[in-house]
């Protein structure tokens, strides 16, 4: 069931999404050439410890997980796209690095992403970055009562073909309030006009993932971390955003 936020409710959520972003914000800041992915795992733990808030991620256990997750940041590299277990990786110059960080404080759930480069960045990278901040920034503005679900959808993906590049269908956005992952699934392509009515209350993830030149990916050993199927970089960017009647507010912006 997709359900609707009161105002009330929509205040009370921006706890957690100013928190997300500070954990964001400093393990951003933290990670360097030669930091090793569970020194940064460990900075969001102690975060976390020291807000008082719970981790959405060290016991989260979906079907298409191997077992819990066990870590409380995902730590995306290079040709890593999606959910990236924190290991035993020391940083290098000119890895692309995704973390991605949820987290509920006084009951309510807030997600997000970031991708940037550690060091020197190669050719594209920068680029495919910015498209993917560049899709999240159209999801974003479309989303607005009256709208559709597929507004939002169809933003996303004008943004990658324009840049001429493919969209996996098979993660993409998702409602957000109590738990991390509402009813709601909201592709990263779609048709105007299509989809859900777009009413004040409703909160969601949009999140915006792309590789350059495929759209295929599969599961590393580790049971969970999702890679390019020709091992070429990816970028993700995500905010959780609530519809008002004044149009989308951002909870988890960073300043």
């Amino acid at each position: 069931m997709i359900e609707l936020r009161t105002p009330a409710e929509i205040d009370e959520m921006r706890p957690a999404g100013r928190f997300v972003a500070s954990v964001l914000t400093a393990t951003r800041a933290a990670a360097d050439v030669g930091v090793n992915l569970l020194d940064l795992d460990a900075l969001a733990h102690d975060m976390i410890r020291a807000e008082g808030a719970e981790s959405c991620y060290i016991d989260y256990h979906p079907s298409f997980g191997a077992s819990p997750f066990g870590k409380v940041i995902c730590t995306s590299v290079n040709d890593a796209a999606l959910h990236g277990l924190p290991h035993d990786y020391v940083l290098r110059d000119g890895d692309l690095l995704t973390l991605d960080f949820a987290a509920s404080v006084g009951g309510w759930v807030s997600d997000s992403a970031i991708s940037f480069v550690v060091g020197e960045p190669r050719p594209g990278d920068l680029e495919l970055i910015a498209t993917t901040e560049r899709a999240l920034a159209a999801g974003i503005e479309r989303a607005r009562v009256g709208g559709r679900l597929g507004d939002i959808s169809s933003a996303i993906g004008d943004v990658a073909h324009e840049a001429g590049m493919p969209v996996n269908l098979d993660f993409g956005g998702h409602s957000v309030g109590r738990t991390m992952h509402g009813d709601l699934h909201l592709p990263n392509d779609g048709r105007a006009g299509r989809g859900l009515k777009l009413r004040a209350g409703l909160v969601m993830a949009i999140e915006p993932w792309f590789i350059p030149d495929t759209d295929e990916i599969y599961t590393d050993p580790d049971g969970w971390t999702l890679r390019s199927r020709t091992g070429s970089r990816a970028a993700h960017a995500e905010h959780t955003v609530a519809i008002t009647p004044e149009g989308p507010l951002v909870l988890t912006a960073r300043d």
